[in-house]
């Protein structure tokens, strides 16, 4: 163990609480936002179009930009790119809060979402820097949680600030409690959180952040907004560039690896089973999970009539699942090995399943209740499968390259969200009957059959990782 090792391990858990405080932030901005656009629609008269731009533009810059972020990190310091981005996040949390009308909300968030796709991906190699044996597992159980709670409480919190209505703010208030935390993380991360970098002075890769990005928000933008806008001409074309675009990002790394110079991410990674079957795990688990999230808020508020408050008082469920198997889940990992990510990935596919059945069975009038064993279900095999899938997929990664992988394991994350959401629109809208109130059980148990698919093969793909990442 080398000096700089000893220095990390010996790192305070308090390091961790200051890095997961940026993770939660903009996890939670990803989805609270949901709950409070009819308020923002009336405070700031905007469209339709506009209203679906305070989501969009956060996820673009969000998903689009999280591996040359990652790569960012690695190059210049961790600690000094997380800091800088829970500081422009920060400062665009302020923008959002203070905005005076829709277009400038929409620019706001985007840089938002710039700023966590600089900050998330420094979280996750800080960690792999940091911490080793057990204490990794732990943390990243950790990073787990603060995922997790930010997806299911998101509703919650939403629909509590929005229903207080702190100081008169309405739906600023989302925002602008992000202030005083970002503040606070800021002044805190350079005096408890170790620095660390790769190794070498190389430049950054410019011409590769300009096609992953490219690529990446030509998959994405038609892939949240094609049911939207009924999946339009332009939606098609753009998926198939982002093929040549990723295309060429991918050979070109290799051209410039192969010479010798700094790629933005080294293609070697993939050649490690471990890292690329994980990812393709992460993409169907972020499939399943996201997107459920999603339908069972527009079963609760639409179909129901519930409000955010109410909804994200059901979605608690959610986290009380979680947050038991998260606590349990390094334990039985070394017991379990793979098969706990594999046992998790059922254990949502069998929730999600009840959950469809019992809602059938209730439709928009019966006791909501009866819902909430399944998604104690679901909830619990979320808990098993988010740290323990994110420490197998890192674990042997070299550390000058860690938030680089990080980033691409985030983008899997951010993409198989917005996938999901996708492919569930599909299902779920065309089973609305004229938007009736009544028809949105119906839908609902449609929309989670594709999801209930998406945890199953989590349980097979990860069969196919190695019997040395068991353990």
């Amino acid at each position: 163990m080398t000096p700089r090792q000893e220095t990390h391990d010996g790192a305070s858990w308090a390091a961790l609480a200051i890095v997961l405080v940026g993770t939660f932030i903009t996890v939670l901005d990803y989805f609270i936002v949901n709950v409070a656009i009819p308020s923002m629609q009336d405070g700031l008269n905007a469209s339709s179009a506009q209203a679906q731009g305070f989501i969009i533009a956060y996820g673009l810059a969000f998903t689009g930009g999280m591996i040359t972020g990652g790569r960012l990190g690695d190059l210049y310091g961790r600690r000094r790119m997380y800091t800088l981005g829970v500081l422009i996040f920060t400062i665009a949390s302020a923008a959002c809060g203070l905005a005076p009308n829709a277009p400038f909300l929409i620019v706001a968030r985007a840089v938002q979402g710039a700023a966590a796709a600089l900050l998330v991906p420094q979280v996750l190699g800080i960690l792999s820097a940091t911490y080793h044996g057990e204490r990794r597992a732990r943390a990243f159980n950790a990073y787990g949680l603060a995922i997790g709670f930010a997806s299911v409480l998101g509703q919650l919190i939403g629909g509590a600030l929005i229903t207080v209505d702190l100081f008169d703010l309405d739906w600023r208030s989302i925002f602008l409690i992000n202030v005083p935390v970002g503040i606070a993380a800021v002044l805190l991360t350079g005096r408890l959180v170790p620095e660390s970098r790769g190794e070498g002075r190389a430049q950054l890769d410019l011409v590769g952040a300009v096609l992953v990005t490219a690529g990446l928000v030509a998959i994405v933008l038609p892939l949240v907004q094609g049911h939207e806008q009924h999946w339009p001409m332009w939606g098609w074309v753009s998926m198939v560039l982002s093929v040549p675009l990723l295309g060429a990002f991918v050979v070109y790394q290799k051209r410039l690896g192969d010479a010798g110079g700094a790629p933005l991410i080294h293609l070697g990674l993939f050649r490690e089973r471990v890292f690329s079957v994980g990812l393709v795990a992460v993409l169907l688990y972020f499939m399943a999970m996201g997107s459920f999230f999603l339908l069972l808020a527009l079963y609760l508020q639409q179909g129901r009539g519930y409000s955010a408050m109410e909804s994200g008082l059901i979605f608690s469920a959610l986290s009380v699942g979680y947050f038991g198997s998260s606590l349990l889940s390094g334990r039985l990992a070394r017991y379990l090995g793979r098969q706990l990510v594999a046992a998790g990935g059922l254990a949502v596919a069998v929730g999600y399943t009840a959950a469809g059945i019992t809602v059938s069975q209730l439709g928009i009038t019966g006791a909501i209740g009866w819902v909430v064993p399944s998604l104690l279900v679901a909830g619990v095999g979320m808990g098993m499968v988010t740290g323990p899938l994110t420490n197998t997929v890192l674990t042997g990664v070299v550390p000058e390259h860690s938030a680089a992988a990080s980033g691409a394991l985030s983008t899997m994350q951010e993409g198989g969200a917005a996938l999901g959401v996708a492919v569930v629109g599909t299902v779920f809208y065309p089973a609305l009957t004229d938007g009736r109130a009544d028809s949105y059980s119906h839908a609902f148990a449609l929309g989670v059959i594709p999801l209930v698919c998406f945890g199953a093969a989590v349980a097979l793909v990860v069969q196919f990782f190695p019997r040395t990442s068991e353990k």
